[in-house]
């Protein structure tokens, strides 16, 4: 698995060290993308997505501050900014800005990259907390999005509670009654039954992925990875 790295820096010389230091260094973990241009960088950032950036501020076009601006409009990846920039105002305007990090030059790739690496890790580690998966199923409890294969599922709100609890328990079988509890709480107007209609809906709508919740007779529901 790679990850994508954005390193924008007018100096070619630095932008060549720094891109070829990630490559070697990661050894196929970085597929990095350059740009020496704020404007070439902006549309790159609008387009795609990264896992990290690395910025210089002073460019040609738009500014490291405008591109750390777009980025966070639609992402919430690690930004380091890497500048000659070093007063107390600018590095506050940085994280003002939106940057997770901001390094002053003259610096140490390899410092640069051991803090590149500890952003990484994280944030995915924070994404991977908020996403619940189980085969062709996944949910984002951040953002309440759940996916089949990709694509999005709508679904009403007790059908996607019941869907987190069967996700965190994954490959345990589940009570009617423990499933009662985790779901409707105190809500003593519901039986057995509502718990069955539930998952009845909550298979039709998870169409091609409903064989993943298996019946366990006279028990009552897991989901499996197949």
């Amino acid at each position: 698995m790679s990850f994508r790295l954005l390193i924008v820096e007018d100096s070619p010389e630095l932008l060549e060290a720094a891109s070829d230091f990630f490559r070697e260094e990661g050894a196929g973990l970085w597929d990095v993308v350059t740009a020496s241009d704020g404007d070439d960088a902006l549309a790159l950032v609008r387009s795609g997505s990264f896992d990290l950036m690395i910025l210089d501020i002073m460019l040609p076009g738009a500014s490291g501050f405008d591109i750390c601006k777009a980025a966070r409009q639609k992402s919430d990846c690690p930004i380091i900014f890497v500048t000659a920039l070093g007063s107390e105002n600018n590095i506050l305007k940085g994280y003002e800005t939106g940057c997770d990090d901001y390094v002053v030059k003259p610096f140490s790739l390899r410092h640069l990259y051991a803090k590149s690496l500890a952003l990484l890790k994280r944030a995915k580690k924070n994404v991977d907390s908020d996403v619940l998966q189980c085969g062709a199923i996944s949910l984002n409890r951040k953002t309440m999005l759940v996916t089949v294969s990709g694509r999005e599922i709508p679904i009403n709100a007790k059908e996607y509670f019941l869907l987190v609890y069967l996700l965190e328990n994954k490959g345990s079988v589940l009570t009617r009654h423990s499933i009662l509890e985790h779901v409707w709480g105190d809500d003593l107007d519901v039986s057995d039954r509502v718990v069955d209609n539930t998952i009845r809906r909550l298979r039709e709508s998870l169409g091609t992925a409903s064989g993943q919740i298996k019946t366990a007779i006279g028990r009552g529901y897991r989901i499996t990875e197949e």
